[in-house]
């Protein structure tokens, strides 16, 4: 039995099934550990949202909520006008139960026997462990709601921008999502800074201020490994107590998965993919 995590999919439905191919994935023996934004830029976020839910069914997968998946709610519900990549899956005569299904996903997995931590974006460098898995079952209550519409109009936003500095639930909330969803870098003072995309190297040339979150001086320590996506930058990259994850394959990378067991990775290229969806 294997347990494979897989970064950022996007869409990209059939670099995920020839990568699954790839690993020999049996559904009945192993289990995809699934870092978040399974739909947006792709082509194919319908199917991929299909083959997943399809797959979670059976206790095949596990998928974390990311930013993109938090967007693709919000617009389902009228909150925010849907990327062009989505309109077929908007149309799409199961959405709702999609989406339902979407909103019941955890924002954290945590595996203690294999001492090994799922998320999106990372861990607030502000939070322990059980700080984070209050934060996580708060968020993951307020989205399983009957109607969750009120909630996702106050938790959007940038701020607060610092843990300490959140004063109400709702602060604590809008706090929490970007933590969990759109986190990268930290300023000196451990506020989030949600403008800078680029990988650390470039960055520490024109913004040395900018430190990513996993490398705050005073970060809170985490007993376990932490797995993330959401970096297509930084790409594959591992050190004693992360790995991450997103290689940028809707940008014309790869499609990454890691046996969490070994620590070994295995990347599938698309570029292929997208020369024949092009041409």
């Amino acid at each position: 039995m294997g347990t494979y995590v897989i970064g950022d999919i996007q869409g990209c439905y059939e670099p995920l099934r020839r990568l699954l191919d790839k690993i020999r994935f049996n559904p009945k023996q192993d289990q995809l550990w699934f870092a978040g934004d399974l739909v947006n830029r792709g082509k194919h976020s319908l199917e991929t949202l299909r083959f997943v839910r399809s797959l979670s069914l059976e206790n095949a997968a596990i998928s974390v909520l990311g930013n993109h998946d938090i967007s693709l709610i919000a617009a389902a519900y009228g909150l925010l006008e849907p990327h062009k990549s989505l309109r077929k899956l908007m149309d799409a005569p199961d959405l709702f139960e999609l989406i339902d299904w979407l909103r019941q996903r955890p924002f954290m997995h945590v595996d203690e026997a294999k001492q090994a931590i799922l998320v999106h974006a990372g861990i607030s460098p502000e939070w322990d462990l059980a700080t984070a898995q209050t934060q996580a079952r708060r968020l993951e209550q307020a989205l399983q709601q009957e109607n969750p519409k009120a909630w996702l109009e106050l938790a959007y936003g940038n701020k607060p921008t610092a843990w300490r500095a959140c004063h109400t639930q709702e602060e604590q909330d809008r706090y929490s999502l970007n933590a969990f969803t759109r986190m990268r870098y930290c300023l000196p003072d451990a506020s989030l800074e949600f403008q800078q995309k680029l990988n650390p190297i470039t960055v520490s040339q024109s913004q040395p201020e900018l430190i990513p979150w996993f490398r705050y001086p005073s970060r809170l320590p985490i007993p376990y490994t932490i797995c993330f996506g959401h970096w297509s930058t930084l790409g594959y990259y591992q050190e004693h107590d992360f790995i991450a994850l997103d290689t940028g394959c809707v940008w014309g990378g790869t499609l990454t998965a890691l046996n969490i067991d070994t620590k070994n990775s295995i990347g599938q290229a698309c570029h292929e993919y997208e020369r024949r969806e092009k041409g």
